[in-house]
């Protein structure tokens, strides 16, 4: 009788041992889950923040080859382009 008490007990300390080591995996591996989700929310925001910009810019591409005034007026305002009649004053900001 003692000797099935013994095993028990081994038995018994053993499943309780896996039990830990099973929960303490699972903790691990719940906490490294939440960081990739963290991560992809993140990923999500910084894509949806760059497809917004590539809709403005591809907006701007598409005034710059149909739009002769706008092109006009960024040549005017970013390289200060002036016609042969006109002068250019630039200021310090």
């Amino acid at each position: 009788m003692n000797v099935r008490r013994l095993v028990f007990g081994l038995y018994l300390a053993l499943f309780a041992g896996l039990t830990v080591t099973a929960w303490l995996y699972y903790v691990d591996t719940r906490a490294e889950y939440n960081l990739i989700r963290a991560s992809e929310a993140r990923n999500r925001e910084r894509l949806e923040e760059a497809e917004r910009e590539l809709q403005e810019q591809e907006k701007i591409l598409q005034r710059l080859r149909t739009d002769p005034a706008y092109v006009e007026r960024e040549m005017r305002l970013q390289f200060h382009f002036v016609k042969p009649d006109q002068s250019v004053f630039i200021f310090p900001k």
